[in-house]
């Protein structure tokens, strides 16, 4: 074998040669140096196995750029679009304008939901204003300050153009306290009222606020802006469902939800459709109704999510339609249309997904209340937080994320799709599949922490294409080029302790095409010579283990390979798509065929990262061994959770708690040790998520040591990870029971807990008896 020494000086010599990218350097099977990388040509992962959505999100008037907009609507008297800012500023703008100029139609300074013109706009000049929070509170101490959402009306400056709004106009309607799950958004009816979404306030939902009616909380609200009552911004109409019910907000005409996230009206009926973000496991949209009970916290979706809890006045109603989180994670309402451009698509109710970038249509028979029809339309990247429509038929989507506005399209007829490989040999990533050898320019790699995949051994591969590069980042996901392609083998030993075993049992893929990351699994067959295309839903396999430890030594174990939605529950935008390649766990020792090299010391000079690394790599994070002695004990829980429930339990990841599990996190900032469970507590006596020093009560720790429902983490594992439940059970007897600080939720922070006790507020009732 070549010494390192032989090595760096054959490179140097090649280097004063002048060799170009095509002249790898090829040494005891590796390569080294940057510049003479060995270039992965042969990708054949083209297009999807799966038909092709009919319709695309197009990029739109690409000379304007917003700020994380989330709201877009046509002027009621010009072909002008206003979209608004979460920032607190709303435009105007031209489409056809070359220059990408924007003008200023109000700088609230609060946050901005969305915003609605009055119908009689044009006599008027009257506009509503939804802000879910004020930044100037939220920087504040909780305590000090008390924050509120507000639907506010202002008036349009006389004469201006283009059109501006008079922000000293400013009269707000109705106030309520704002926290978590806002809700967002406010319009005036076909009825002439004002209709306001209101979501349920708290990230916890440690109450039953969707059923009760003694706030205006989770609910629909209906009032008369434009025959207030003496001294009020605002009067109650006479028809309202609970109007003379005793202990009940009278402006509630619907209740039960938990984040309503943009609504807009039936033009056959005037029924409000209503897209409503769900909390565990379901997206929802609803068509509410006059007094209707949409079911939040007694019901998500179809599932009982609290069944026993205390219900509202009038029966639950079912939503019109639901969506799993393997398909949806934050559901977008959108608008029933009725254009032109798209004259198959009228009486179609169009609705989206933020987190996927997706978009359905439903239609919906109002006299049977059925949907007759449901489609996925589009597949995109876009972070969908609104819709809207123009009056020429057009229907827009406004990205949060890259500030664009994105317009539905036809996909080209004719539009030939890409045959994608059936087969993994056809994938181009291996030159021998039945020896496992993956093509030249495949790069084998390695990370700090594996997760916990039911005991199978794993191998992991980096496939870019052609020159393309990675763009490194210390903290959070790295970036990848279009085409990349991430590959990871499982193998179960067939007989427990003997590794000569390890059978292939399955590939998984993800794929980046068009911006957009999708993954494949394929299945491997008995006699390990190929492995074959998993269908897009799935598959469950059961083997049959050879296993001493168990009576008669034989065990079943089911094997799941997940659809194509599941691959996308863990591999989520919040996660960066791609789990395991990035700094913390990259940085490691990875053998190249007898050579221990640090990987990213290897991918620097390989030239593979877009920029070169600035220190050296001893000075970037890695992850620890959690089951190692060599750190503390709760930087080894720190790493397990983060490997095992990050992707989910972070900020928009998706998870159902205030739980932040990133490893960056600290423990005292991570809402896990005394905390309340805000779900099932799984029949635990006084359940906390983590008690100290009790296993028993910890919720946390009794879904990880079991398999079935309520199990964590929910999906790709059917085995329980014996030292990963040894590790949390260990770490939890180790802290030491304290005295219990009752943590109120974010939307009472500025109330004392003496006063919960003593006074009581609404909405806490259920809660006072835990406090006490």
């Amino acid at each position: 074998m070549v010494t390192q020494i032989a090595k760096t000086v054959l490179l140097t010599l090649i280097a004063q040669m002048g060799c170009s990218d095509k002249a790898e350097v090829i040494q005891d099977g590796k390569s080294y140096g940057e510049g003479h990388r060995i270039l992965w040509t042969t990708s054949r992962v083209v297009g999807s196995p799966d038909p092709l959505p009919r319709y695309k999100l197009q990029r739109a008037f690409t000379q304007f750029s917003f700020d994380h907009p989330v709201f877009i609507s046509q002027d009621p008297e010009s072909e002008r679009l206003f979209v608004s800012e979460y920032g607190g500023k709303i435009y105007s703008f031209s489409k056809d304008d070359p220059t990408g100029t924007k003008d200023l139609f109000l700088d609230m300074k609060r946050r901005v939901s969305a915003f609605s013109f009055h119908p009689q706009y044009a006599f008027n000049g009257q506009v509503f204003v939804f802000s879910p929070t004020d930044p100037d509170v939220e920087s504040k101490k909780a305590q000090e300050v008390k924050q509120l959402s507000r639907v506010s009306r202002f008036q349009r400056k006389s004469g201006s153009y283009p059109p501006r709004l008079n922000p000293e106009s400013e009269k707000i309607i109705i106030e309520w306290p704002a926290g978590g799950h806002n809700g967002g958004e406010a319009i005036m009816g076909p009825d002439g009222y004002l209709y306001i979404a209101t979501g349920d306030g708290t990230g916890e939902n440690a109450e039953n606020t969707g059923q009760d009616l003694d706030d205006l909380l989770a609910a629909m609200l209906r009032i008369d802006v434009d025959n207030p009552d003496l001294g009020l911004a605002y009067s109650i109409p006479d028809d309202n469902p609970f109007i003379g019910m005793q202990g009940v907000r009278e402006e509630i005409w619907s209740y039960g939800f938990r984040n309503p996230w943009r609504f807009s009206f039936d033009p056959e009926t005037g029924r409000p459709w209503v897209g409503d973000v769900g909390q565990d496991l379901w997206e929802m949209i609803h068509l509410s109704n006059k007094g209707s009970n949409h079911g939040w916290s007694v019901m998500e979706g179809l599932e009982p999510y609290h069944p026993n809890s205390p219900r509202g006045p009038t029966p639950i109603v079912p939503p019109v339609t639901v969506h799993h989180h393997r398909e949806g994670r934050s559901i977008t309402g959108g608008y029933v249309y009725q254009g032109e451009q798209f004259p198959e698509l009228q009486g179609t109710y169009l609705y989206g997904d933020y987190q996927y970038g997706k978009v359905w249509g439903i239609r919906y028979d109002h006299k049977s209340e059925k949907v007759i029809w449901k489609e996925e339309l589009v597949d995109s990247t876009v972070q969908i937080v609104s819709f809207g429509l123009g009056r020429d038929g057009s229907f827009y989507a406004v990205d949060y994320g890259n500030g664009g506005i994105y317009q539905l399209k036809r996909r080209p007829p004719g539009t030939i799709k890409p045959r994608f490989p059936e087969n993994l040999s056809e994938t181009g990533l291996f030159q021998s599949v039945a020896n496992n050898q993956v093509t030249p320019g495949v790069i084998p790699y390695s990370v700090n922490v594996p997760f916990w995949s039911d005991g199978a051994d794993k191998d992991r591969f980096l496939a870019l294409p052609g020159k393309s590069h990675i763009q490194f980042k210390e903290e959070g996901a790295w970036q990848f080029e279009g085409g990349t392609v991430a590959v990871k083998s499982f193998a179960l030993e067939m007989e427990t302790g003997n590794p000569s075993s390890r059978q292939r049992i399955e590939t998984r893929i993800m794929v980046k095409q068009d911006d957009h990351w999708a993954g494949y699994t394929y299945a491997w067959n008995n006699i390990q010579s190929e492995a074959k295309l998993v269908e897009a839903q799935g598959l469950d396999q059961t083997y049959t283990i050879r296993d001493l430890s168990v009576p008669g030594g034989l065990r079943q174990q089911v094997w799941h390979y997940p659809s194509r939605q599941e691959c996308m529950f863990c591999h989520s935008r919040a996660a960066g798509f791609i789990l395991g390649l990035n700094t913390r766990q990259m940085n490691r020792q990875h053998d190249h065929q007898g050579t221990a090299v640090n990987q990213l010391q290897n991918f620097n000079q390989l030239g593979i990262f877009q920029e070169p690394l600035q220190k050296a790599v001893e000075e970037y994070p890695s992850l620890p061994n959690p089951f190692g002695e060599e750190v503390n004990l709760e930087k080894r829980v720190k790493t397990y959770l983060q490997v095992n429930c990050a992707m989910c339990h972070v900020p928009s990841g998706g998870g159902n708690s205030r739980m932040n599990l990133a490893y960056k996190t600290a423990m005292e900032n991570a809402h896990l040790i005394n905390e309340l469970p805000i779900q099932n507590d799984m029949g635990l006596s006084d359940a906390r998520l983590v008690a100290p020093g009790d296993p028993n009560r910890s919720v946390l720790f009794q879904r990880f040591k079991k398999r079935g429902p309520n199990q964590m983490p929910p999906t790709s594992t059917n085995q329980v990870d014996p030292r990963g439940s040894k590790l949390l059970e260990e770490w939890i007897l180790h802290l030491k029971p304290h005295e219990e600080t009752v943590t109120v939720p974010p939307i009472f922070d500025h109330i004392k807990r003496d006063d919960v006790l003593e006074k009581g507020y609404p909405l806490i009732a259920s809660r006072k008896k835990r406090l006490q």
